[in-house]
């Protein structure tokens, strides 16, 4: 398998992050809505205090993105949410796993973060587990958190603290 090198988005990163969150299999598990634009992605990476966005690539094609939001509120400076997307064809490769690794060394060794919030959906087994895998604990349960196919689904309220 070739290296998944890890680097900051691209404006032109912007077609490919869309076609990756477009697909029904990675709608499924965030909080994206069908038929994502082009220009809500050009939107998306404008540059905006407190956010990075990471992609992981492939042979230099982009199959995984990361969000990363600092808040902006001074007596929450100290946390971080993100929000991760791993192309269909390219997940169980290590991928989220690259980005969740360097997100975490963003936030422990170069942006003074403390704490790492994320909602996951309580189907989601794999992701559940990757974030366990990098000192993610649920904290408690969103229950009806976001309407899905028709349907509310529960999240599970994680953290991990440096």
């Amino acid at each position: 398998m070739s290296e998944i090198v890890i680097r900051h988005a691209q404006p032109n990163d912007a077609e490919a992050l869309r076609q990756i969150n477009a697909r029904p299999e990675v709608i499924h598990n965030t909080l994206q809505l069908p038929h994502p634009s082009m220009e809500m992605w050009l939107e998306r990476m404008k540059p905006q205090p407190g956010r990075r966005h990471l992609v992981a690539c492939i042979d230099e094609i982009v199959v995984g993105h990361l969000t990363l939001a600092i808040e902006q509120n001074p007596r929450r400076s100290h946390v971080a949410t993100f929000g991760i997307s791993v192309c269909a064809d390219s997940q169980g490769r290590g991928v989220g796993s690259a980005l969740m690794r360097e997100m975490v060394n963003l936030c422990d060794n170069w942006l003074r973060i403390e704490r790492i919030e994320l909602t996951v959906f309580v189907d989601n087994p794999s992701a559940i587990a990757l974030y366990r895998k990098y000192g993610f604990e649920v904290e408690g349960t969103g229950r009806k958190y976001a309407l899905r196919n028709g349907e509310y689904i529960d999240a599970l309220l994680m953290a991990r603290m440096k």
